[in-house]
């Protein structure tokens, strides 16, 4: 795509906003003189506010496609080692045919790719690049979360949030009284084991016009990204990343404070800005918002008492919109908006969540359980959870 059809990507969003803002006026002072609008104007409202999404969309995808490098250092490192065209080779010769002798004789000599002869091997540096990469650009948690890469099955982490005190004194006093010592605990985030397994006929696999490593790295991908992101949202914990969602509400040490949105089933900009300012100075200034689609597009509606949008479109590519000022994030898990749902989170989710990932994904080819299919079945680890309460809110709709 050329500069100048970038230029008018972006023209036609900045369009598309003052025509969604003009539209939802007329139906505002509509409601205003005859306490009804025409349901066109909802219709109307509708399809302006999925054309934004479609050019931000695409624009978001422009902006990812030049900015994405073609191998991750730790690829780019093993593809200049001697070994990795004759292991690339092998492990090409085991997905197509199963033949892991070849494998078998490298292991020892691969920079950072080996075998596990009951989990299977390894995939090769540049199809886990893929992969990784994949996955980060269809899960907004995993752009705004701290990510954490281990090599064990855990990751251990120390809880200091207590305080310690301090008091004013003069020369001649004499000190009776301790302050108050803060205290520390030690957690642990364990790695789940995530698995998929896709399949293909022996034919399809044996065509060397296939590309077999792609088609396996889009595989995996999706339900990879798919699956994780569900779970950083609302997980239970239970073999499997616990979510933001699944706290009990309150401002206790292990609770995530719920503000409630005052309107049922809906979401209005005084809650919004009552959840926005909830948040400490700190986190409030680095923090995102985090809802569904449909949310949004309710929210796109909404004025402050200025009269003014809350909401702003970004008509910069590979940014996002902004919403009282902060950077606003789609989650398809994210609940829609219905009474008594949490269907909006804010806060600074560097701070607030944690993703580990154990480093490697590993697969394993079975000719044999579904002939003529081949599955691949592939397993990663992953694990998450809230570590800094104070830094998310949710709202709850009443």
């Amino acid at each position: 795509m050329t500069i100048s059809e970038i230029t008018d990507r972006v023209s036609a969003l900045g369009h598309a906003w003052e025509q969604f803002k003009q539209v939802n006026d007329n139906r505002l002072r509509d409601i205003e003189r005859k306490g009804h609008s025409d349901p066109l104007y909802e219709e109307h409202l509708n399809n302006i506010s999925l054309a934004m999404d479609n050019y931000k969309q695409r624009l978001d995808q422009i902006e990812t496609a030049y900015s994405r490098p073609t191998l991750g250092e730790e690829a780019e490192e093993y593809k200049s080692h001697e070994k990795y065209s004759e292991y690339s080779k092998a492990f090409r010769n085991y997905l197509r045919k199963g033949m892991d002798a070849g494998l078998e004789a490298l292991q020892t000599k691969s920079l950072s790719v080996g075998s596990d002869p009951d989990g299977g091997y390894l995939v090769t540096p540049t199809m886990s690049s893929r992969i990784v990469q994949a996955i980060f650009e269809t899960s907004p948690m995993r752009q705004i979360c701290a990510i954490e890469t281990i090599s064990t099955d855990a990751l251990d982490l120390i809880d200091d949030h207590t305080s310690l005190t301090a008091g004013w004194t003069a020369e001649t006093t004499v000190i009776s009284t301790d302050t108050a010592t803060p205290t520390i605990a030690k957690r642990n985030i364990p790695t789940h084991e995530l698995y998929a397994q896709p399949k293909a006929t022996q034919k399809l696999v044996d065509d060397a016009a296939i590309d077999v490593e792609g088609w396996l790295a889009g595989k995996i991908a999706d339900i990879f990204g798919r699956t994780q992101n569900s779970a950083f949202v609302s997980g239970n914990g239970v073999g499997q990343p616990r979510g933001i969602l699944t706290y009990a509400s309150g401002t206790s040490w292990g609770q995530i404070q719920q503000v409630n949105s005052g309107t049922s089933g809906q979401v209005t900009a005084d809650s919004l800005i009552t959840l926005f300012y909830s948040l400490k100075d700190a986190y409030m200034r680095r923090a995102n918002f985090l809802m569904n689609r449909s949310t949004i597009q309710q929210v796109r509606l909404l004025k402050a008492t200025t009269n003014q949008y809350i909401w702003q479109p970004s008509l910069v590519a590979g940014s996002p919109d902004t919403l009282l000022g902060a950077p606003v994030y789609m989650a398809a898990d994210m609940p829609v908006a219905a009474a008594g749902s949490l269907s909006v989170a804010v806060g600074d989710f560097q701070s607030a969540y944690q993703i580990v990932d154990r480093q490697g994904i590993s697969i394993l080819r079975d000719p044999f359980t579904e002939k003529p299919f081949i599955k691949f079945y592939a397993t990663a680890r992953v694990g998450g959870d809230v570590v800094n309460y104070d830094a998310l809110k949710l709202m709850k709709l009443s």
